[in-house]
């Protein structure tokens, strides 16, 4: 099942190792609304909590990706998790709701600056050939520590909050001393040089690479029907009548067919044309999501959640590796900090404008706006596939 990623270096096995120990520790954010509720914090300060997590994750990769370009990788990757370390023993100390709010600020800030900087490492230590295993590898790392997370955050939450906290920090520290003893510097090109001028110091290389911008949009399409699966699919097994439990059933049958399915998966698609396979899963996850919007039972949901865990397993790793593959190689932290900020759009998008549209249109208007937006945004994709094979082609060349 591993042949695929034997030929893989070892920063790359380290890198997942640290991923599976950090994800370990991803526990607060799924259970932020009980303990700021164990906190006596009201419904609407709730909000505004939520709001600042959510921001962070905007800020993060933006300033990831240009300190990994300007500082390091290393470095980067060091600052984000220390602070987000310190930032959650913060949040749980924190006096009042403005305090909580800056607290959750600085946590989701620091956690997301940490990806735009591990994807340029990784697009450093692997040639271009082997990226999109490297990089499904390392999203295999993240959905195993995730998992079991899930356990984890359960059997510690009942013994009191601040045994989620202990524990993901402690995570983010045992990542951050693996980084700093394990991790080479890679980054190519140090300011000054003629490299680094050639495409500055900040996000004007991207803006002017007009490949990318047509790639984004399409990938934060496809990203935001993704994110539906965590933010409409609870509210739809909740309008079927079924309990919370049935919502935990179908993330741990996501889970288990991520984790049992991934490696597997990646080893028979890399052979294959990236744009064609990553088109063809988003179109299994749109179709997936969009059967939400007929299933009523708990046969009906497991139903569309392993056709949407399918889209998942074939698309891992090809956009992260198509993008490092248009980037320069000294605005890599840069390329994939845009790329992560997408993601974070694509997911913020998907926990407003997604539930306003089913709160206020319905439902019916939601599962075929997935349905249509995804299959669409996968087309145009593969209309792009002549254009980047090409300087995919002038980067193997380089």
């Amino acid at each position: 099942m591993f042949t695929s990623f034997r030929d893989l270096p070892s920063v790359v096995w380290t890198l997942f190792a640290g991923t599976v120990i950090n994800r370990l520790g991803y526990l607060i954010s799924p259970f932020l609304v009980f303990f700021l509720a164990d906190r006596g914090v009201t419904g609407t300060e709730t909000t505004y909590v939520l709001g600042a997590l959510g921001a962070g994750n905007l800020i993060g990769p933006a300033l990831g990706g240009l300190l990994a370009d300007r500082v390091g990788r290393r470095a980067t990757m060091l600052t984000g998790l220390t602070g987000a370390a310190l930032a959650q023993g913060a949040l749980f100390i924190a006096p009042g709701v403005a305090t909580m709010a800056a607290a959750a600020l600085l946590l989701s800030a620091a956690g997301a600056a940490v990806s735009p900087a591990t994807y340029a490492l990784l697009a450093d230590s692997v040639d271009a050939a082997r990226r999109q295993r490297a990089y499904a590898l390392f999203g295999w790392g993240v959905n195993v520590g995730t998992a079991a997370a899930g356990v984890l955050g359960g059997v510690l939450a009942a013994h009191g909050y601040w045994l989620l906290f202990a524990v993901d920090a402690t995570t983010m520290l045992a990542f951050a001393a693996i980084v700093a003893v394990r991790l080479p510097e890679t980054r190519p090109a140090a300011p000054g040089t003629a490299a680094a001028q050639a495409s500055g110091t900040g996000y004007g290389v991207v803006l002017r690479d007009r490949l990318l911008l047509a790639l984004l949009p399409l990938f934060g399409i496809q990203l935001f029907v993704y994110s539906l699966t965590e933010v409409a699919l609870p509210l739809a097994v909740h309008d079927s009548g079924l309990s919370p439990a049935v919502y935990g059933a179908m993330a741990a049958v996501n889970a288990a067919l991520v984790v049992l399915l991934q490696p597997l998966a990646t080893s028979r698609l890399a052979r294959l044309p990236q744009l064609p396979v990553q088109a063809a899963g988003s179109v299994l996850i749109a179709v997936g999501v969009a059967l939400t919007g007929i299933a009523d039972t708990v046969t009906g949901y497991t139903v569309s959640v392993v056709i949407w865990s399918l889209g998942e397993v074939t698309v891992a790793g090809i956009a992260a590796a198509l993008v490092a593959n248009l980037a320069p190689a000294d605005a890599r932290g840069r390329y994939q900090g845009a790329f992560q900020w997408t993601w974070g759009t694509a997911r913020f998008a998907a926990l407003t404008a997604g539930v306003a549209l089913y709160s206020t249109l319905g439902p019916a208007v939601l599962w075929w706006s997935a349905l249509i937006g995804g299959t669409a945004a996968a087309v145009v994709t593969v209309a792009l596939r002549s254009r980047v094979e090409r300087r995919a082609a002038l980067s193997l060349a380089a």
